[in-house]
């Protein structure tokens, strides 16, 4: 892969800034504190995210590089893969996750696995290359290749430890040593004394010894646990009983209440119905009182009746009279005086009629009252009667809805207690009639049963200080016993580790190990204009070199810059391991310390050897492009 263009909106002192790159070398030139350090931080940071944590430094990297002006702490970066496909990132530093661009401008970011603590991974997935593996391999400081004298031994260390195991800090001898040390620390042996598991086996011992003694109330205490829990039950059941009995007995008494609501009810009825037959009696006693005034206003009836049809007839047989006397006597004066009949009938007939009507008054004003006493009192019997109709509906609704209430809570009752009392039991106490006796001989009992409870109490606590010892010893054996087994499990994962670490080593010999050597041999080679041909590695003397006249010197007996040579050619040799991707290999005033002779050697070799790699050299001097320039060379320069 590769890196085209880098847009810098603001990023500590890089602001505003396009950069771009091309294919094999790169020199990026810039003055001491001109922000190469700053751009290389850039170009990690935006594969991999800022960091908000210290990481053992003064200052993180985000308080580091944001700007303090507020500008847009933000850039992106373009760059290529080696199946030519080409992406954009762009960065907003204040937020984890970036916006991913496939060449049709199309945002991908959601395509990448996205991890709550490292954001997008989109750069892993495409390289497979975490961000502590791209800053130990990819990017090489000054300070990891150039060393002291004094410190020329860690330098051959890291060496030997890459070669045999892969990892520059990763020793196997050192490994073996301190796994050695740290179970004779941390677990001891059989001949060890006031080791973990010396002082372990011994208080286990003890702790045994001391449990025997006291195991013997053990037994003790399961008879009275078991005295007392059958007691228990036995208490449970009565205290079931009682409870059941009590709500049998609210349960009677609510129905003495309703009954006597009930009785209430009829006897108000049986009220009702005797005044209904007192209001008959008087009625009856009223039409009787006034028979005289019935018997005499019905003849009244009758002779007015008949004297209605008398006078009817007379006037009739008058009026005739009278036609036919003027009809034979037609003497005018008879026939003045005869007409006088007429008028003296009718007046005949008016008095006869008023005082018929007069003597019939007198008998209705008698008769309406006798009357209206009779409706008067027809009126409170029709009231009562009702009364008592409604009465008769509302006592039978009270049987039939209280009768069902009582079955019902019988049933509701006898089911709560079916599991807790015997069926059998439950229907025998239900037909008690003198439930309060019963009550108080369950709860008679039911104090007997406690106090022996109670007597169970007290021998069980005389022997509880003895069973807590015991409980106590039993505690620290279980602990110190777990504490052998974490020792024993401690020492099995030590054994296992040595014996894993022992295979992994002899496969890294087999298989790592002489491609690390023969291409340290080759680099060697090279870097050294054939003074020295091969490089091995020795499990008794460490590293060895074959010198031009063939016999094998010790790394340690080399000069300090070749050293660093051969550290650096062996970090650039596994570059082209690290990924299916051919990943840029960014070099950081690497060789600020090296004469012209060994700059010269190396950058042939890097030009040569990672020819289809994009190099990026940072570097404060102008030797670098001088030499490449000399050697005809071809390269990219960027002045910061």
């Amino acid at each position: 892969m590769k890196i085209n263009k880098l847009k810098i909106n603001a990023y500590g002192k890089l602001k505003d800034k396009e950069i771009n790159f091309k294919n094999n070398i790169n020199i990026i030139y810039g003055k001491n504190e001109a922000g190469k350090s700053t751009l290389l931080n850039f170009i990690s940071n935006c594969f991999y995210g800022i960091s908000k944590n210290k990481k053992g430094k003064d200052i993180s990297d985000f308080e580091r590089y944001m700007p303090w002006a507020g500008e847009d702490f933000s850039g992106k970066m373009e760059y290529e893969l080696d199946n030519q496909e080409k992406f954009e990132i762009f960065r907003d530093f204040r937020k984890k996750n970036p916006k991913i661009f496939n060449e049709e401008m199309e945002d991908i970011s959601k395509e990448f696995n996205i991890d709550k603590n490292r954001g997008n991974e989109f750069f892993y997935e495409q390289t497979k290359v975490d961000e502590a593996l791209f800053l130990s391999t990819v990017v090489v400081n000054q300070q990891e290749v150039k060393l002291e004298k004094q410190q020329q031994n860690i330098l051959i260390q890291k060496i030997a430890n890459l070669v045999g195991t892969g990892e520059d800090n990763v020793s196997f001898k050192r490994a073996m040593d301190r796994m050695d040390r740290r179970r004779l620390d941390e677990i001891g042996t059989d001949r060890s004394r006031e080791r973990p598991i010396n002082i372990v086996t011994k208080r286990i011992d003890e702790l045994e010894k001391e449990k025997q003694e006291l195991e013997k109330y053990e037994n003790i205490k399961y008879e009275i646990e078991e005295d007392k829990n059958n007691l228990k039950k036995q208490i449970e059941n009565l205290e079931h009983e009682n409870q059941y009995l009590k709500e049998i007995k609210l349960i009677n008494e609510n129905e003495k209440i309703e009954n006597e609501k009930i009785k209430l009810k009829e006897n108000l009825k049986h009220e009702n119905e005797t005044k209904t037959k007192e209001i008959k009696n008087k009625i009856n006693k009223i039409r009787l009182n006034h028979e005289d005034i019935f018997e005499e206003n019905e003849k009244i009836k009758e002779k007015k009746d008949t004297l209605n049809k008398k006078q009817i007839i007379s006037f009739v047989a008058v009026l005739f009279m009278n036609m036919l006397q003027f009809i034979l006597i037609r003497n005018i004066y008879f026939n003045c005086i005869f007409l006088l009949t007429i008028p003296m009938a009718l007046i005949f007939a008016v008095i006869s009629k008023n005082k018929i009507t007069n003597k019939q008054s007198n008998i209705k004003k008698h008769l309406e009252k006798a009357e209206s006493e009779i409706n008067s009192l027809k009126q409170e019997k029709e009231l009562l009667e009702k009364n008592n109709d409604e009465l008769e509906e509302e006592i039978n609704k009270l049987k039939n809805e209280y009768q069902l209430k009582i079955n019902c809570e019988n049933e509701k009752i006898k089911n709560k207690y079916l599991n807790l009392i015997e069926e059998i039991k439950i229907d025998e106490l239900a037909k008690l009639e003198n439930i309060n006796l019963e009550i108080q001989k369950v709860e008679n009992e039911l104090n007997h049963k406690k106090i022996e409870l109670h007597t169970l109490d007290l021998d069980n606590k005389n022997i509880e200080p003895k069973l807590e010892n015991l409980s106590n010893l039993e505690e620290e054996l279980v602990e110190n016993t777990e504490k052998m087994m974490s020792l024993k499990s401690l020492e099995k994962s030590i054994y296992l580790a040595k014996e894993v670490l022992e295979q992994s080593y002899e496969r890294m010999k087999n298989t790592v190990t002489p491609k690390f050597t023969e291409e340290l041999s080759r680099t060697i080679a090279e870097i050294t204009n054939g003074k020295y041909n091969k490089v091995r590695l020795n499990d008794d003397t460490g590293l060895v070199v074959e010198s031009e006249n063939g016999n094998y010197i010790p790394v340690s007996r080399l000069s300090v810059g070749t050293i660093d040579q051969l550290y650096l050619s062996l970090r650039l040799a596994m570059v082209e391991n690290l990924s299916e991707e051919k990943m840029p290999i960014i070099l950081d005033e690497t060789f600020a310390y090296y004469d012209t002779e060994r700059l010269e050697n190396i950058l042939r070799y890097i030009v040569e050897r990672f020819s289809d790699h994009q190099v990026m050299i940072f570097t404060c001097t102008h030797r670098e492009r001088e030499l490449l320039e000399e050697l005809n060379l071809a390269f990219n320069l960027v002045e910061m």
